[in-house]
């Protein structure tokens, strides 16, 4: 009975140790082949528009460098929570990743009571790519020249200016809500079904206010004097617009809206291998083919660590959180 008992005693031990063995092999082995097979990149928007060129470009770069491809998947819906509920819901192997942005990841859990996903226990952050403050524009009939008239022209008739948003829920609407607040003004909020409609009726004077950034706007549209901007809504100013000056030097110094952009990968997802990811998109990013067209787009190539990118995603859904709950905002 004493020798079976130790048989099996060292079958066991020999079996275990051999398991951590191969469990502490398996790890760097996977890591090295890693990618064995095309990366699928969702893009929660449709193509064309400047979420999905970004993306495009970015796994193009990519792909070069990594010898396999980068495919793009555009799944929009929903504000682009259709493509991020569809990240979380893919295996964590590190070959889906998605384009994630300040309004699918840190503001829908705020704004949407039955999100299929949670930011912050079903993606991990791979790296931010871009980022854009805000502008505060107006149509070339406003007679506001700067942020302080505007403010001015805005208490005097309370309720009679309009601003315009890219839709209910979305990060333009509670910038024009924090706005409000911050300024001590009352504004009307004109939802619109996207950006294009927006900017064309602030253009024919349906409303007179929009914020957004400035790939929404186009620069031809400053430069020709059809829109005036205000104010940026950042901590400083753009090289494509350098004589309009930030909130903060217009007298409204806790206005800030920043739109961002990086990539997200799901939970779960091995360490390594966002580590690898991260890597490329810093090598992405890089390149003098994205600096110039975030400076076309006037955005910010970003960068930074996966830990650096999960801050951010914090700390702009404390953020939202508060500003969404001060609007009374209620989802319909």
């Amino acid at each position: 009975m004493n020798k079976i008992f130790k048989y099996f005693c060292s079958m066991h031990c020999m079996l275990a140790f051999w398991g951590v063995i191969a469990l502490f092999v398996s790890i760097p082995v996977s890591a090295q082949n890693y990618p064995s097979k095309q990366i699928r990149l969702i893009v929660p928007f449709p193509a064309g528009g400047s979420s999905d060129l970004f993306a495009r470009t970015i796994a193009i770069k990519m792909s070069q460098n990594m010898g396999q491809i980068v495919i793009v998947d555009n799944k929009p819906g929903a504000g682009g929570t259709v493509g991020i509920d569809a990240l979380s819901k893919s295996p964590p192997d590190g070959y889906t990743i998605a384009w994630g942005t300040v309004s699918n990841i840190s503001l829908a859990p705020v704004v949407y009571t039955a999100l299929g996903y949670d930011p912050l226990k079903s993606i991990e952050p791979i790296g931010m790519a871009v980022s854009a403050p805000f502008l505060i524009a107006v149509n070339q009939s406003m007679p506001a020249t700067n942020l302080k008239e505007l403010i001015e022209i805005a208490k005097k008739t309370p309720g009679t200016l309009n601003f315009a948003s890219v839709g209910n829920g979305s990060l333009s609407h509670f910038a024009g809500d924090q706005f409000k607040s911050l300024a001590g003004i009352d504004i009307v909020h004109v939802p619109y079904k996207g950006v294009a409609p927006a900017v064309v009726d602030l253009l024919g004077g349906q409303v007179q206010i929009m914020f957004d950034q400035l790939a929404s706007f186009r620069l031809q549209l400053f430069q020709s004097g059809k829109l005036r901007a205000l104010a940026v809504a950042g901590p400083t100013r753009l090289p494509q617009l350098p004589l309009v000056p930030t909130a903060a030097e217009a007298g409204l110094p806790n206005f800030g809206v920043t739109s961002w952009a990086g990539l997200i990968a799901p939970k779960g997802t091995p360490t390594d291998i966002i580590r690898r990811l991260n890597s490329e998109l810093q090598k992405a990013l890089g390149t003098k083919e994205m600096t110039d067209l975030a400076m076309d787009q006037g955005l910010k190539v970003s960068g930074g660590t996966p830990e650096q990118f999960s801050e951010v995603i914090k700390l702009e859904i404390e953020h939202w959180s508060l500003v969404v709950k001060a609007s009374g905002f209620k989802r319909d």
